[in-house]
């Protein structure tokens, strides 16, 4: 994995970019004769792979699309043409060209540019992206605009082949294909999301890149389409042609748009005269471009998962094995205890949508490959599968990110909760997710769950409990969420058993006076930091839902003050709960609620954002000593 690089590759690291430092916008890049753009795509990719070693980020799917940006760019009048970038991880080279060069090395910091596109950030971020597959529906939305406007734009989707495989992606293919629409959809087809690709798409896709039709289309774009003027009367002939060898039909002609492709990715001079042609035409189109994840550095094209996120690094060497952490994260704590329960249940079944490394599935799907099961992009579906093995007497436990669930909502009030099936979701990235921001964080699924009948909300506050509160979870015979952050926790030791702990109780951590905080999750340890210079309690809730309300009530009853902490959003959270059950019982009392304020948070260190929103341990105690007015007494 580790090879040493060629003198040109680390020749190409050490290049100061001279034409790329003229492009300040995409008109300078307009201004540039075709010949030179090979020359600027090299030096974008170094100047790549420089800046995201120094500041960690996405690599493996820029450097796959370096080509392709440039074309765009250089082809279309864009931010007057929109192009909308499908989930967005691979737009390091577009915000390089559009005037945030200067800037990159503030990526996903605090304060620093986005990892993915924002409208706010810039005029040619055409729309907000992050999560997968909405690209075709924003840029149709676009082109029906602009036709109702009576504008003369064009409107450009770039999805790729993972988020294809979501049922979105094909609801606006459907809507688009009879709309008339000037849109052009580009399918990034890498072979390749983040993890391996899946699915009968993938296979789909496959055959098209095989055998003679791809050597003729290919061919027939690098000896014909080259050609100016455009040349569309043959062009159109010779992709007749090459359709004809294969197919009578693609897929995506079914759904009323012109198929174009497939074409070499990282050809830029082929890319830029096929779109010359594209834009003149009239209608949906479909672009099938081929690409390779980590394009120009060897480490990335061997390993492109490994370099799909990784943290700052020296491109001379490579990714290196860290040294053993003491402290295991959570996701890693989750996929041990998968493959022990596996072990122990062969009802046990796992399923992700298309997040392997990042839910700690791999080793749950080396031990036991019959039972995992990657359903691609596609929560949705995810949710209701899960449904249909609970239905048959299975175990499923739905490994998931607190942000995806949301995609899956409906399926999770229609196909789990309505019909009560004991379905384990294991909620990864609750809370804040520091790097990736808003779009990431899972900050809402306290509220968005707990509303619903059925579902138990389960808190972990720390690694221990979390392994201890999956137990519990999977011997349910309802449905539970787990929620637990990203990265590693306090450092508590992990009991290997499966022992479970109580259902729906909490229990006290420390014994006080006056005020008692009730923590829900991970910040029970800066509360009991807070709590010592306070004097005050501290309950480990461990369940937003059901509420442990038999200890609410006992400590509501010795004190004269409650303090609810969560990392989560405070409108409809777990302090909410605490007020309803307390309004139950009638039992009034004065009640802080700590947590994320009505906002979206954006991009930065996870530690640095706690402290901003007064979840750290200063914080907790500034909150209380101020807003409670115990400072004389405490």
């Amino acid at each position: 994995m580790h090879c040493p690089l060629s003198k040109s590759e680390l020749m190409l690291m050490n290049n100061p970019h001279p034409l790329l430092q003229t492009i300040h916008a995409p008109a300078d890049l307009r201004h540039l004769p075709r010949e030179q753009l090979d020359t600027l795509a090299t030096e974008l990719r170094a100047f790549l792979l420089e800046s995201v070693s120094k500041t960690g980020g996405h690599l493996s799917s820029n450097l796959g699309t370096v080509e392709l940006t440039v074309a765009l760019h250089y082809v279309f009048n864009t931010p007057y043409d929109r192009v909308v970038w499908d989930v967005g991880h691979q737009t390091y080279p577009h915000k390089i060209l559009t005037g945030r060069r200067d800037r990159m090395a503030t990526l996903r910091q605090l304060g620093g540019l986005s990892g993915f596109p924002q409208r706010a950030e810039s005029e040619f971020d055409a729309f907000g992206t992050a999560h997968s597959s909405t690209s075709i529906s924003a840029a149709l939305g676009m082109a029906m605009a602009s036709r109702l406007k009576g504008e003369d734009r064009h409107a450009i989707a770039v999805i790729g082949d993972g988020a294809m495989t979501a049922g979105m992606a094909f609801e606006a293919m459907n809507n688009a294909g009879v709309s008339d629409c000037n849109l052009l959809v580009i399918l990034n087809d890498n072979d390749m999301s983040i993890s391996p690709p899946v699915g009968a798409l993938n296979r789909y896709l496959a055959k098209l890149l095989s055998g003679q039709f791809y050597a003729t289309a290919k061919s027939a774009s690098k000896n014909v389409l080259r050609g100016a003027p455009p040349l569309l009367e043959l062009a159109r002939r010779i992709e007749e042609t090459a359709k004809g060898m294969v197919s009578r039909v693609t897929l995506f002609e079914k759904f009323g748009f012109n198929y174009v492709g497939p074409i070499d990715g990282h050809d830029v001079q082929t890319l830029v005269s096929v779109l010359e042609n594209i834009k003149h035409l009239k209608g949906p189109q479909f672009l099938h471009v081929v690409t390779k994840k980590g394009q120009g550095y060897k480490l990335a094209e061997a390993d492109p998962v490994a370099y799909h996120g990784p943290g700052k690094f020296d491109p001379a060497v490579g990714l290196q094995t860290p040294a053993s952490v003491s402290k295991p994260t959570f996701t890693q704590v989750f996929g041990e205890w998968l493959c022990d329960m596996a072990a122990a249940d062969d009802r046990l079944v796992g399923i992700t949508p298309a997040m392997r490394e990042g839910s700690g599935m791999v080793a749950f799907e080396q031990r036991f490959p019959h039972r995992y099961f990657d359903v691609g992009i596609a929560e949705q579906h995810a949710v209701t599968f899960a449904a249909g093995l609970a239905c048959e007497g299975l175990k499923p436990v739905v490994a998931i990110y607190s942000t995806f669930l949301q995609r899956g909502y409906d399926q999770l009030i229609h196909d789990v909760a309505i019909q009560n099936l004991p379905v384990v979701f294991a909620l990864d990235r609750a809370g804040l997710v520091g790097a990736d921001g808003a779009t990431h964080a899972g900050a809402y699924d306290i509220a968005y769950l707990r509303c619903i009948p059925n579902i138990s909300v389960a808190c972990p506050a720390d690694e221990n409990e979390c392994r201890q509160l999956l137990n519990t979870a999977y011997a349910q015979s309802t449905p539970v969420a787990v929620r637990y952050p990203r990265g590693v926790g306090a450092g508590v030791a992990v009991n290997r058993s499966l022992d479970a702990l109580p259902f729906g109780k909490g229990e006290i951590s420390r014994s006080g006076r006056r005020v008692a905080i009730l923590a829900f999750g991970t910040l029970l340890y800066p509360a009991l930091d807070a709590a010592q210079a306070l004097d005050a309690t501290v309950v480990n809730m461990r369940w937003a839902k059901p509420l442990d309300v038999d200890l609410l009530l006992q400590v509501a009853a010795g004190h004269e003050a409650l303090v609810t902490l969560e990392e989560g959003a405070i409108m409809g959270g777990a302090g909410s709960a605490v007020l309803e059950a307390l309004a139950a019982a009638g039992i009034t009392r004065p009640v802080l609620q700590l947590g994320l304020r009505d906002a979206f948070i954006e991009h930065g260190d996870p530690a640095k954002l706690l402290a901003l929103e007064g979840l750290d341990a200063p914080g907790i105690e500034a909150a209380i000593r101020a807003r409670l007015a115990l400072a004389q007494a405490m």
